[in-house]
């Protein structure tokens, strides 16, 4: 009894946790099944009837077809660049064999740059995208995705890298593998939880970014799915019960991306926490 007692008291802060996170969620799917004079009538109704026709509207009607696109181009685009070269990069600051000259130096820069706060750079990324002719194009936003994202990505596949044992390495070169051979084939394959856990990081950040989209894209054409929300209410235009429709075209990639992905998420992310 005194076990069981225990027990309910340390999942009620879980309990009360998951309550407090998922709610607003829920009342958002709800709110997406109404319609907008529904929900002034009654804000925390049911949706009876159920309006399934909205997210057609919403795909059809308000674009978001094309801002879906948008955004899944330049995230699984960042995320494909950020994770291959976040490897690479990382593989090569972990390990002995590949040591140069203020290696530790560089890689102590590259670790700062994650704790500068992204306003800090949106003036220079501005003019340097306008001088290159990357403003307003989504080649321009991947660019600037893989430069901010890439030092946290160097930095958890640097910790992973450097406790694989050296003797895996030395037997996959007395077997003759080049340096890129043992890399793809034996070491990238073996950082696979720790590679997960940032392909989850980093889609879920590409695809809810808001502050590097609204200053560098301008074109509606080319919206991502954040600034396709923001502009779908504005003074002349509110439509809540639309707005929760896009909210959850926009929501549940990542939802369903991570229930896929969350193993993979938990094995990265205790990766080398128990040895042995």
């Amino acid at each position: 009894m005194r076990a069981r007692s225990t027990r309910l008291l340390l999942l009620l802060p879980v309990l009360a946790y998951t309550v407090f996170s998922a709610g607003p969620y829920v009342w958002t799917a709800m709110m997406s099944l109404r319609t907008t004079d529904e929900i002034y009538r009654s804000h925390y109704g049911l949706p009876v009837p159920a309006h399934w026709d909205k997210f057609h509207r919403a795909w059809t009607e308000f674009g978001y077809a094309t801002y879906f696109r948008n955004s899944a181009i330049v995230s699984i685009a960042s995320v494909l660049i950020v994770t291959v070269l976040g490897a690479m990069a990382g593989f090569a600051f972990a390990r002995r064999r590949y040591a140069f000259p203020l290696r530790e130096p560089l890689f102590l820069l590259i670790f700062l740059s994650i704790m500068f706060p992204p306003q800090i750079m949106l003036l220079s990324l501005f003019q340097i995208l306008v001088q290159y002719g990357l403003f307003n194009s989504l080649t321009g936003l991947v660019l600037v995705y893989v430069a901010t994202e890439l030092p946290l990505t160097i930095y958890l596949l640097r910790a992973f890298f450097a406790q694989i044992p050296t003797e895996l390495e030395e037997a996959a070169r007395i077997d003759g593998c080049s340096d890129w051979t043992m890399f793809w084939r034996v070491m990238f394959p073996m950082a696979l939880p720790a590679v997960a856990t940032t392909v989850i990081l980093n889609f879920i950040y590409f695809w809810n970014e808001f502050l590097y989209a609204v200053v560098f894209i301008t074109r509606q054409q080319i919206r991502t799915l954040p600034l396709a929300i923001q502009f779908l209410v504005s003074d002349q235009y509110q439509d809540i019960g639309m707005l929760a429709t896009g909210l959850m075209i926009a929501t549940l990639p990542v939802l369903v991306f991570y229930l896929f992905l969350s193993e993979w998420f938990v094995k990265g992310m205790t990766a080398g926490a128990i040895k042995g």
